[in-house]
């Protein structure tokens, strides 16, 4: 069976019926019934955090593996409702942070392409590159999963040339000082 209606335009008697009898649908989503939760203009906020709690019992694993695949869209569920400070936006965000890293590690993923992260996206709205899945690491590349513990490889390569230029210009530093 097919929904053929869009997650956005449902009302909250059809959400539950709908998360209740997924596996019957062939075009369930439930990524696309997650974001409509924030974007359905028909739900009062309270239905809103009602319909994302009762789906967080049935899908929980996949709600946690958003703070991976689309981190805006599980920011903006988890922070319904709530009165937020630019430190405890800040703290949320640091936090997804901290899971994204673990989940990569727990998962022994090695690549950090997903969701948004796989995505040209400038903000430019005439770029022929949007939408294009990307490399990670090409030059097309605008946003990227980054942590604390990364290396930098460009700092590690600047001080091996750094050290190299010294070893070279030694002999000519000790030339110049048996001359003076």
């Amino acid at each position: 069976m097919k929904i053929e209606k869009k997650f956005n335009q449902l009302n909250k008697s059809d959400y539950f019926h709908f998360i209740d009898n997924h596996k019957k649908y062939t075009d369930f989503n439930t990524l696309g019934m997650y974001r409509s939760i924030c974007e359905n203009e028909k739900l009062t906020l309270n239905d809103r955090i009602e319909i994302r709690d009762y789906a967080n019992t049935i899908f929980g694993k996949t709600f946690d593996f958003y703070q991976l695949k689309d981190p805006k869209t599980y920011f903006d569920l988890t922070t319904l409702g709530k009165e937020m400070t630019q430190a405890d936006i800040q703290k949320v965000w640091d936090d997804i942070r901290i899971n994204q890293e673990k989940i990569l590690s727990k998962k022994k993923i090695k690549h950090r392409n997903f969701g948004e992260y796989s995505k040209h996206n400038c903000g430019y709205e005439d770029c022929p590159y949007n939408g294009i899945m990307i490399k990670q690491g090409s030059r097309l590349t605008e946003s990227h999963i980054w942590f604390e513990s990364d290396k930098n490889e460009h700092a590690a390569k600047d001080k091996s040339d750094r050290i190299k230029k010294e070893r070279k210009n030694s002999h000519k530093i000790i030339r110049d000082e048996l001359e003076n």
